[in-house]
Protein backbone atom coordinates (compact mmCIF):
# COMPACT_ATOMS: atom_id res chain seq x y z
CA UNK A 1 0.00 0.00 0.00
CA UNK A 2 1.55 3.51 -0.92
CA UNK A 3 1.82 6.17 1.61
CA UNK A 4 -1.03 8.55 2.70
CA UNK A 5 -1.23 11.83 0.67
CA UNK A 6 -3.48 14.84 0.82
CA UNK A 7 -5.37 15.18 -2.66
CA UNK A 8 -5.08 19.24 -3.38
CA UNK A 9 -7.47 19.08 -6.17
CA UNK A 10 -8.65 22.05 -8.11
CA UNK A 11 -9.14 24.18 -11.42
CA UNK A 12 -7.37 28.01 -12.03
CA UNK A 13 -7.78 29.87 -14.75
CA UNK A 14 -5.73 32.34 -14.27
CA UNK A 15 -3.41 31.19 -11.38
CA UNK A 16 -4.90 32.33 -8.25
CA UNK A 17 -6.56 29.28 -7.19
CA UNK A 18 -3.28 27.39 -8.52
CA UNK A 19 -1.13 29.42 -6.33
CA UNK A 20 -3.52 28.85 -3.36
CA UNK A 21 -3.14 24.60 -4.10
CA UNK A 22 0.67 25.37 -3.38
CA UNK A 23 0.70 27.02 0.02
CA UNK A 24 -2.16 24.74 0.93
CA UNK A 25 0.44 21.58 -0.37
CA UNK A 26 3.04 23.14 1.63
CA UNK A 27 0.92 23.15 4.92
CA UNK A 28 0.33 19.42 4.25
CA UNK A 29 4.16 19.15 3.82
CA UNK A 30 4.38 20.33 6.87
CA UNK A 31 2.80 17.33 8.71
CA UNK A 32 4.88 14.74 6.56
CA UNK A 33 2.36 13.83 4.51
CA UNK A 34 2.76 14.13 0.73
CA UNK A 35 0.84 16.88 -0.62
CA UNK A 36 -0.45 15.18 -4.37
CA UNK A 37 -1.44 18.27 -6.75
CA UNK A 38 -4.12 17.52 -9.26
CA UNK A 39 -6.25 19.57 -11.57
CA UNK A 40 -9.37 19.24 -13.97
CA UNK A 41 -9.23 20.64 -17.96
CA UNK A 42 -11.51 22.91 -19.06
CA UNK A 43 -14.44 22.61 -20.45
CA UNK A 44 -15.26 23.73 -23.87
CA UNK A 45 -18.42 24.80 -25.83
CA UNK A 46 -16.82 23.10 -29.15
CA UNK A 47 -17.97 19.63 -28.86
CA UNK A 48 -15.36 18.28 -30.70
CA UNK A 49 -12.57 20.41 -28.63
CA UNK A 50 -10.90 18.03 -26.60
CA UNK A 51 -8.04 19.02 -23.81
CA UNK A 52 -4.55 16.77 -24.20
CA UNK A 53 -4.08 13.84 -21.76
CA UNK A 54 -1.44 15.68 -19.83
CA UNK A 55 -1.48 19.12 -19.68
CA UNK A 56 0.95 21.28 -21.75
CA UNK A 57 2.20 22.90 -17.88
CA UNK A 58 1.11 22.48 -14.47
CA UNK A 59 -0.44 19.71 -12.40
CA UNK A 60 -1.52 17.35 -13.87
CA UNK A 61 -5.41 15.95 -14.21
CA UNK A 62 -6.44 14.00 -11.58
CA UNK A 63 -7.86 10.77 -12.53
CA UNK A 64 -11.00 8.71 -9.58
CA UNK A 65 -8.11 6.28 -8.45
CA UNK A 66 -6.35 9.69 -7.29
CA UNK A 67 -9.67 10.82 -5.38
CA UNK A 68 -10.40 7.18 -4.21
CA UNK A 69 -7.07 6.16 -2.56
CA UNK A 70 -6.72 9.75 -1.06
CA UNK A 71 -6.21 10.65 2.73
CA UNK A 72 -7.93 13.72 2.49
CA UNK A 73 -8.82 16.02 0.01
CA UNK A 74 -8.35 20.40 -0.32
CA UNK A 75 -10.84 21.05 -3.07
CA UNK A 76 -10.38 24.65 -4.73
CA UNK A 77 -12.43 26.78 -7.68
CA UNK A 78 -12.50 29.81 -8.89
CA UNK A 79 -15.76 31.51 -7.75
CA UNK A 80 -18.42 31.37 -10.71
CA UNK A 81 -21.51 33.53 -9.85
CA UNK A 82 -21.12 32.08 -6.27
CA UNK A 83 -20.40 28.94 -7.18
CA UNK A 84 -17.04 26.40 -8.47
CA UNK A 85 -16.78 26.37 -11.59
CA UNK A 86 -17.97 23.91 -14.48
CA UNK A 87 -14.83 21.98 -15.13
CA UNK A 88 -14.40 21.42 -11.28
CA UNK A 89 -18.45 20.48 -10.61
CA UNK A 90 -17.91 18.29 -14.36
CA UNK A 91 -15.45 16.30 -12.73
CA UNK A 92 -17.31 15.40 -9.39
CA UNK A 93 -20.46 15.00 -11.15
CA UNK A 94 -18.51 12.07 -12.51
CA UNK A 95 -17.57 10.59 -8.93
CA UNK A 96 -20.79 8.54 -8.66
CA UNK A 97 -19.01 4.84 -8.11
CA UNK A 98 -17.25 6.17 -5.96
CA UNK A 99 -20.26 7.69 -3.79
CA UNK A 100 -21.86 4.24 -4.60
CA UNK A 101 -18.94 2.50 -2.58
CA UNK A 102 -18.61 4.99 0.06
CA UNK A 103 -14.83 5.07 -0.88
CA UNK A 104 -14.88 9.00 0.67
CA UNK A 105 -16.57 8.16 3.62
CA UNK A 106 -14.87 9.35 6.60
CA UNK A 107 -12.05 11.09 5.33
CA UNK A 108 -11.20 15.03 6.21
CA UNK A 109 -12.13 17.71 3.58
CA UNK A 110 -11.50 21.65 3.14
CA UNK A 111 -12.11 23.58 0.58
CA UNK A 112 -10.97 26.78 -0.96
CA UNK A 113 -11.73 30.30 -3.66
CA UNK A 114 -10.26 32.80 -5.43
CA UNK A 115 -12.39 35.76 -6.56
CA UNK A 116 -12.37 38.90 -8.71
CA UNK A 117 -14.14 41.30 -6.34
CA UNK A 118 -13.98 41.21 -1.88
CA UNK A 119 -17.81 40.11 -2.07
CA UNK A 120 -17.80 38.46 -5.17
CA UNK A 121 -19.45 34.81 -3.35
CA UNK A 122 -16.38 33.41 -1.91
CA UNK A 123 -18.72 31.99 1.49
CA UNK A 124 -21.31 30.84 -0.96
CA UNK A 125 -18.65 29.35 -3.22
CA UNK A 126 -16.90 27.08 -0.39
CA UNK A 127 -20.23 25.91 1.13
CA UNK A 128 -21.51 24.72 -2.51
CA UNK A 129 -18.22 22.83 -2.84
CA UNK A 130 -18.99 21.37 0.35
CA UNK A 131 -22.30 19.81 -0.66
CA UNK A 132 -20.76 16.89 -2.67
CA UNK A 133 -18.07 16.20 0.16
CA UNK A 134 -21.20 15.70 1.86
CA UNK A 135 -22.97 13.75 0.31
CA UNK A 136 -19.71 11.31 -0.03
CA UNK A 137 -19.65 10.91 3.08
CA UNK A 138 -16.14 13.22 4.02
CA UNK A 139 -15.73 15.14 6.96
CA UNK A 140 -15.49 18.84 6.47
CA UNK A 141 -12.54 20.89 7.91
CA UNK A 142 -12.67 24.03 8.06
CA UNK A 143 -10.66 27.02 9.64
CA UNK A 144 -11.15 27.64 13.17
CA UNK A 145 -10.69 31.32 14.45
CA UNK A 146 -7.66 30.21 16.34
CA UNK A 147 -5.80 30.73 13.34
CA UNK A 148 -5.04 34.63 14.66
CA UNK A 149 -4.73 35.47 10.48
CA UNK A 150 -8.67 34.57 10.27
CA UNK A 151 -9.41 37.68 12.88
CA UNK A 152 -6.62 40.01 10.90
CA UNK A 153 -7.10 39.54 7.10
CA UNK A 154 -8.21 42.24 5.16
CA UNK A 155 -8.32 40.22 1.95
CA UNK A 156 -9.83 36.23 1.72
CA UNK A 157 -10.16 34.08 4.80
CA UNK A 158 -13.37 32.52 6.27
CA UNK A 159 -13.94 29.84 8.99
CA UNK A 160 -15.27 27.68 5.56
CA UNK A 161 -12.30 27.48 4.19
CA UNK A 162 -9.22 29.70 2.14
CA UNK A 163 -10.04 32.34 0.42
CA UNK A 164 -8.50 35.22 -1.69
CA UNK A 165 -9.14 38.26 -3.28
CA UNK A 166 -7.49 38.37 -6.55
CA UNK A 167 -8.33 42.35 -8.01
CA UNK A 168 -10.73 42.52 -11.37
CA UNK A 169 -7.76 41.82 -12.94
CA UNK A 170 -6.64 38.71 -11.69
CA UNK A 171 -3.52 39.92 -10.74
CA UNK A 172 -3.39 40.60 -6.70
CA UNK A 173 -1.18 38.50 -5.19
CA UNK A 174 -1.77 36.32 -2.14
CA UNK A 175 -1.44 38.43 1.12
CA UNK A 176 0.51 37.42 3.99
CA UNK A 177 -2.68 36.29 5.71
CA UNK A 178 -4.26 34.61 2.83
CA UNK A 179 -0.71 32.22 2.45
CA UNK A 180 -1.22 31.43 6.06
CA UNK A 181 -4.79 30.66 6.05
CA UNK A 182 -4.25 28.06 3.29
CA UNK A 183 -0.95 26.94 4.72
CA UNK A 184 -3.02 26.22 8.20
CA UNK A 185 -5.79 24.62 6.29
CA UNK A 186 -3.24 21.94 4.56
CA UNK A 187 -1.47 21.68 7.69
CA UNK A 188 -5.11 20.64 9.38
CA UNK A 189 -6.64 18.37 6.95
CA UNK A 190 -3.35 16.91 7.33
CA UNK A 191 -3.15 16.62 10.66
CA UNK A 192 -6.48 15.22 11.16
CA UNK A 193 -5.81 12.40 8.08
CA UNK A 194 -3.49 10.85 10.72
CA UNK A 195 -5.20 11.04 13.11
CA UNK A 196 -8.24 9.34 11.19
CA UNK A 197 -5.55 6.80 10.08
CA UNK A 198 -4.26 6.16 13.56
Amino acid sequence: MSAPYILVLYYSRNGSTNEMARQIARGVEQAGLEARLRTVPAISTECEAVSPDIPDEGALYASLDDLKNCAGLALGSPTRFGNMAAPLKYFLDGTSNLWLTGALVGKPAGVFTSTASLHGGQETTLLSMMLPLLHHGMLITGLPYSESALLETRGGGTPYGASHHAGADGKLGLNEHEVALCRALGLRLAKTAQKLES
